[in-house]
């Protein structure tokens, strides 16, 4: 496919902007690896919160969207929209606790809350599988999606006359060596500017990537007829529009060929009941975690961590999703039959939009993809610099050699992303992997904070559980956990996870006073799980106020959720359904700014 001449100005300017903000940000960024990973302490709300959503909007979210409304409609992405609860829970209870704790990574986390020879094990062992492992695995099916945007788009796609090459017995296709390519400039724009140049460039990466998805909506919509259009050519199927996941058995809707797929049981249970707290996924950590806890950690003070991590929920669930699914609805309509229904989604760019248009959904395409390759290289470095290289290679070196080696280790980390991106086929496979392989650790994550008998054990039993009883379902009860049986296996290795961590931690010595005492002047999270820390330091006053950090809560998921529908119901033209959802919204927000005025947004203590 040929792109117009105008078609390539977009996307140039857009290189030509993302290249610009880094070099004017290089200069701070190099000072200091506190420069380099967290932005000097002093990023506002709004940029971090921007920038935690430019991230999770990567080049597959799209097409994984698409692929749920094929399958089970709107309601399909309850998948994903479960995990507001446990994002609702960053928020009011971990954020500040974050910004407060004044480290630099949240692998740190173990060095000033763990002691003895298991915690400088649990350090590392995190470093090299959080920050090496499962980020190389994350970038890989991010680069996987973007081969599969530019298959689509450009089919005879040749790189300087390559089509493609072997290299070490691995297929290297021209499409590949294009995203190769892609992750060089980001290498180069990531490694030069750090967090706050890659926060900046997040969040003029986010307004590209929406203004794009939103101008593909219009184009859809208007194609098929505008909404009653829609509505009209899908009424035979109109269970799509719904909101609300049915449950049940699908075996009369196989006969009746209607094509719901219903939510079954199980599956209910896993993902609303279990997996938004259980489970360690890359943006939804329990707690806060990874780069969403870079963030927290880089924000002004503790109100703008709990603002940015607010606004994150509200733009990453309310607002973003609907452009997406209005195209995935179309899609639908223009191409019942096609194999693949998250290219789909790409074909309609293709097959809709005219020059102008094109360019700019193609470089809000890139936007997508090269801001979370970005935010994940320079997480991922700071896990290996900080936790890895500095404690065990290098002790004693200023801060620019860090800085320097910090830069080579982005080219590094994206090289492995690469060669890993070729082993991958399907990228549900990829994040059902680590959904599975972490269920179990989120109430350890979630605990760590405010129970003091949670110890280094505790995290290393549950990071370990999975992958003891992940062959005994496999071999011994014949399950497919990736798959066909993941929901049933998620519930089951969720338990006994949760089993073996909870007897490790009892079995095993607890951390020492000194330590849980530090740490307790540092951060004072009080309640009722430091109990015999507070006995010892009276001086110190803990946190409190935790009915209203509840409240708060349920009101966040009220309004997030009601923001969602509400919108939802104005799109689809069910106008007073729609305000009085909006209406429930707005009220929640006001009580919760209320809420949050009276006790502080900061320290809830009294």
């Amino acid at each position: 496919m040929a792109l117009a001449t105008v078609d390539w100005l977009i996307i140039g300017l857009y290189f030509l902007v993302s290249i610009g903000i880094s070099i004017y940000m290089s200069k701070k960024a190099g000072k200091s690896t506190g420069d380099f990973f967290l932005s000097g302490r002093n990023l506002p709300w709004y940029i971090a919160g921007t920038s935690m959503v430019a991230t999770t909007f990567a080049a597959d979210t799209p097409l994984a969207v698409t692929e749920l409304v094929a399958q089970k409609g709107i309601a399909g992405n309850w998948l994903w929209w479960n995990m507001l609860f446990g994002g609702m829970l960053t928020v009011f209870f971990f954020a500040r606790l974050w910004r407060r704790s004044n480290i630099l990574t949240d692998a740190e986390f173990v060095d000033i809350r763990y002691s003895g020879k298991a915690a400088r094990f649990l350090s590392v062992l995190r470093a090299v599988y959080i920050g090496i492992f499962m980020n190389v695995v994350v970038m890989a099916w991010v680069n996987l999606a973007m081969v599969k945007i530019l298959k689509v788009m450009f089919p005879e796609l040749t790189i300087f006359g390559f089509t493609g090459f072997n290299f070490l017995g691995l297929e290297i296709s021209a499409h590949l060596m294009a995203v190769a390519l892609l992750m060089v400039f980001v290498a180069i724009y990531s490694s030069l500017s750090g967090l706050m140049g890659v926060s900046i460039t997040d969040t003029f990466q986010f307004v590209m990537a929406m203004t794009g998805s939103i101008a593909l909506a219009i184009f859809a919509v208007d194609h098929v007829g505008g909404i009653d259009g829609l509505k009209e050519q899908l009424s035979a199927n109109s269970w799509v529009f719904d909101f609300i996941p049915t449950v049940g058995d699908n075996t009369a809707e196989a006969i009746s060929g209607t094509g719901l797929l219903k939510m079954s049981v199980t599956a209910l249970v896993a993902y609303l009941g279990v997996q938004w707290w259980a489970s360690w996924y890359p943006g939804a950590e329990p707690g806060g975690g990874g780069y969403i806890a870079q963030r927290m950690m880089s924000a002004k003070d503790e109100k703008h961590s709990l603002l940015a991590t607010l606004w994150f929920q509200v733009a990453h669930f309310a607002l973003r999703p609907w452009p997406w699914v209005l195209v995935a609805l179309v899609a639908l309509v223009m191409y019942p039959d096609a194999q693949d229904k998250g290219a789909t989604y790409v074909m309609m760019i293709k097959d809709l939009l005219p020059a102008g248009l094109l360019g700019l959904l193609m470089a809000a395409f890139l936007a997508a993809y090269m801001s979370t390759i970005a935010s994940q290289t320079v997480w991922g470095t700071s896990y290996i610099i900080n936790d890895l290289f500095r404690p065990f290679i290098k002790k004693d070196a200023n801060e620019k050699y860090y800085v320097k080696v910090s830069r080579i280790t982005t080219f590094v980390l994206m090289l492995f992303s690469l060669l890993v991106t070729t082993q991958f086929d399907r990228i549900s496979d990829a994040w059902k992997f680590i959904l599975a392989m972490s269920a179990g650790i989120g109430l350890v994550l979630l605990l760590r904070w405010f129970w003091w008998r949670v110890n280094a054990w505790s995290e290393l039993s549950a990071m370990i559980a999975p992958y003891l009883i992940y062959p005994v379902l496999t071999y011994g009860f014949g399950l497919d956990v990736i798959s066909k049986d993941f929901e049933l296996s998620l519930i089951i290795i969720v338990a006994w996870s949760s089993l073996f961590w909870i007897v490790v931690t009892f079995l095993t010595k607890p951390t020492d006073d000194a330590k849980l005492d530090e740490f307790y002047r540092k951060v004072h999270p009080g309640g009722i799980g430091w109990k015999a820390v507070q006995k010892r330091l009276p001086d110190v006053k803990g946190d409190s106020g935790y009915g209203a950090l509840f409240m708060n809560w349920a009101l966040g998921s009220i309004l997030v959720m009601f923001s969602l529908f509400g919108f939802g119901k104005i799109i689809f033209k069910e106008y007073l359904e729609g305000t009085i959802f909006l209406v429930i919204a707005l009220t929640a927000a006001y009580f919760i700014y209320r809420n949050m005025s009276k006790v502080g947004w900061g320290k809830i203590a009294k």
